[in-house]
């Protein structure tokens, strides 16, 4: 970091951009490698998906993965608000070799290109190319996939943003022919990142944090509806809400100390609401705030996440409608 340079604009905690057009990203940059992790014996490799792009993804399987049973297939969208983390971060691999470890399940942890180098809907764009890829011939042709994954019990899950592209993908599925080449059995949302202009909630009583988010928002997102631009608030005037997502289940998590828990209450509220063929789930975490189990994912309240998606992924789900970790 050049601190001789005149500052523009700094997006706490996440990036600083100067007036020379350069930034440095404060957060988030750092790189695990894959291979196999010897505390939870999950192996993970990466593999270039769309040329074009540059973007690669990360596939994780349990080292005991056995060609004689296919495992659920998740596609993983990690968070950073648009701007930080990657596939290869340490926090979010070490998170999903847990989440793997737990659920024996085969994990895709999809990149994307981030603001500000590449303006949203850059993110979304890659999002939805990499699940042209999943559902084309050469991803069933890659040798763990074609080995152990179930195309037929298919997941997107995500944290923060990743969770708030998943909910954009299944909505563009349901009217796009590729949402016809493969089934979604569910999405998982753990804190999603979605936010509006009209405080809610908790956003009330904290107008400090309140335009923090705002910032982040509006930096990422050059929309004169600001933060009602339906990428960010699906409940705006205008936005489709979530009538349409084409999948069979929904589990929301929120965590009690987290400024975007009311958004994600709200989600939930407004799918069981709906009165459609999809079945809404939510675990409330006391005493947590936004992706505390990135930072920590061997704490307790993170084991019992993890467990709530092995839950979620790998069974019917009609014993859950609420839950929660104290």
């Amino acid at each position: 970091m050049d601190s001789s340079k005149e500052v523009s604009v700094e997006i706490f905690p996440y990036i600083r951009v100067y007036k020379d057009g350069t930034f440095d990203r404060l957060t988030g940059f750092e790189i695990a490698p894959p291979g196999l992790d010897p505390e939870t014996r999950v192996e993970s490799k990466d593999v270039l998906i769309l040329p074009d792009t540059g973007i690669s993804a990360r596939i994780y399987r349990p080292f005991s993965a056995s060609t004689a049973k296919k495992l659920p297939l998740v596609i993983y969208f990690h968070g950073g608000a648009f701007i930080i983390a990657s596939i290869a971060d340490p926090k979010y691999h070490a998170s999903l070799n847990a989440f793997v470890a737990e659920s024996d399940v085969i994990v895709i942890s999809v990149d994307y290109r981030r603001v500000p180098e590449y303006p949203l809907p850059a993110a979304y764009d890659d999002s939805w190319a990499a699940l042209q890829w999943i559902a084309s011939g050469e991803a069933r042709r890659e040798s763990w996939l074609r080995d152990h994954a179930d195309f037929d019990r298919l997941f997107l899950i995500g944290d923060s943003g990743g969770a708030n592209m998943s909910h954009h993908l299944a909505m563009r599925l349901r009217g796009d022919v590729l949402g016809e080449r493969f089934k979604l059995s569910g999405i998982g949302m753990i804190q999603p990142y979605f936010w509006g202009e009209t405080p809610i909630g908790a956003e009330v009583a904290d107008p400090g944090r309140k335009v923090l988010v705002d910032s982040w928002w509006r930096f990422v997102c050059a929309s004169d509806k600001g933060c009602d631009d339906p990428l960010i608030n699906p409940f705006a005037d205008g936005a489709p809400g979530v009538n349409g997502l084409a999948c069979e289940k929904v589990l929301v998590i929120v965590s009690e100390k987290d400024i975007l828990r009311d958004r994600g209450r709200l989600y939930y509220n407004k799918l069981a609401e709906s009165g459609g063929a999809v079945a809404a789930e939510i675990m409330e975490i006391e005493g947590e705030d936004h992706v505390f189990h990135i930072f920590d994912p061997s704490c307790e309240k993170a084991k019992r996440l993890f467990k709530r998606m092995a839950s979620f992924v790998n069974s019917d789900g009609d014993d859950h409608n609420k839950d929660s970790a104290e």
